[in-house]
């Protein structure tokens, strides 16, 4: 929301992720439309390292933990793999000491797709590496969809944090 409340209203996360879903729509048309200049093994390969690397390993830890908790290194992964910014650095990279080309789209349908379609962003720390309602945050959520404060006006009061 700003810089010092840093958590969405569904209403702001579902605005978020249609924004991130025009960015998705972009791409998809442009992979349409140059769907025969696609180099699509080199598509496949780009769409897919981000998850080989960033996510797999991660839910596969995850998964095999007793308790849940894994090593932060797999969230660094995740993150590190589903930053737009680490994806413009392997565009630019790619386009440069390989060369320019359609297949690069794969970069950001994948991370639009995860945000737009999924609601997947960068993991913090401090919650489980696959996606459960944290009792904090939880309670906050509940906290703050009934607070009547006199900063919080009516527009606000039926709002909750929750993601769609």
């Amino acid at each position: 929301m700003d810089a010092k409340n840093r958590f969405e209203t569904r209403t702001t996360f579902f605005l978020l992720r249609l924004e991130w879903l025009g960015g998705l729509a972009i791409c998809a048309a442009l992979t349409v439309r140059h769907f025969s200049e696609m180099r699509w093994a080199v598509f496949a390969g780009l769409f897919a390292v981000i998850d080989v690397i960033g996510y797999i390993p991660g839910a596969v830890a995850f998964r095999r933990s007793r308790d849940g908790r894994i090593s932060r290194w797999y969230f660094v992964a995740y993150n590190t793999m589903h930053s737009l910014v680490t994806a413009g650095v392997v565009a630019g990279l790619w386009a440069v000491l390989v060369k320019p080309e359609w297949a690069l789209l794969a970069l950001p349908l994948h991370l639009l797709g995860d945000r737009a379609l999924f609601g997947n962003s960068l993991k913090p720390f401090g919650v489980s590496f696959e996606p459960e309602s944290h009792p904090e945050y939880a309670d906050f959520e509940r906290k703050y969809s009934t607070s009547t404060g006199r900063r919080c006006d009516a527009s606000r009061r039926d709002a909750d944090a929750v993601r769609l």
